[in-house]
């Protein structure tokens, strides 16, 4: 029998993420409307859209850090919408937040430690690993995280999250003040997580030129609702002149 698929075209027996009618509201106001997303087990799917859709909302919202009222979220199959942050994160979800979110006080070594700590104890991801990855890392193991440079801080925070081995990277404007070396080394990087080990790795990105780069497929939110989806060779000009241009 042959793989059954849902409209966006991905095989449902190889679904690393799926959210389905995810509702969110903040006070009353609803600010997300019945958001579907999914992301194949090595796919990388760009989350886009104006500022304050809701993409925000969405990566916060998959990891339990806002309730849904309504709708399904499941990793590899298993439903987690039930589950707190620190459950979905031994599920298999890896976040990197926007602004990083390191700890400054910490040194570079003691912020990784923190990964292997909240690691599921499987997967390829270890501290070697890591700094293989990210070699910078490795020369400023003693340096207190606060006095890293944006680009560093974005390697430390990537690190960290892959060191908890993650089967889903969930990553929230990874290229926001980064300058440009350092957002081509992010790219290459995330380029080979996606071809290794069958990583799924969902990007909320406003540099369109680096979604279209790196990026296998699409969904835009407007709203709070997905408007538009597809692989990305469907985002056409006129697409993002209608959703994404300010």
């Amino acid at each position: 029998m042959g793989d059954s698929k849902d409209g966006s075209g991905v095989q449902c027996e190889a679904l690393g993420l799926r959210l389905a009618g995810v509702v969110v509201s903040y006070d009353g106001s609803r600010i997300l409307r019945g958001v579907d997303i999914e992301v194949a087990r090595g796919e990388l799917v760009c989350l886009m859209g104006r500022n304050g859709v809701g993409k925000t909302t969405t990566l916060r919202a998959l990891m339990g850090l806002v309730p849904c009222e309504e709708g399904t979220i499941e990793v590899g199959g298993l439903r987690v919408v039930e589950f707190g942050p620190a459950e979905r994160a031994r599920s298999g979800l890896g976040y990197v937040p926007q602004g990083r979110d390191i700890f400054p006080a910490l040194t570079v070594l003691e912020n990784l430690r923190v990964g292997c700590v909240a690691s599921r104890g499987e997967g390829k991801w270890n501290l070697e690993a890591v700094l293989e990855l990210f070699p910078v890392l490795r020369e400023m193991l003693g340096r207190k995280g606060g006095v890293l440079s944006g680009g560093q801080q974005q390697q430390l925070a990537i690190a960290r999250a892959l060191l908890t081995n993650p089967s889903v990277l969930v990553l929230d404007e990874p290229t926001e003040g980064i300058q440009p070396n350092i957002i081509d080394l992010i790219g290459e990087t995330l380029l080979k997580l996606k071809g290794a080990g069958g990583m799924s790795i969902l990007l909320v990105e406003q540099y369109l030129d680096f979604c279209t780069w790196i990026g296998d497929r699409f969904y835009i939110l407007e709203r709070g609702s997905v408007v538009s989806k597809g692989a990305m060779s469907d985002l056409t000009e006129s697409v993002v002149r209608t959703y994404l241009t300010v």
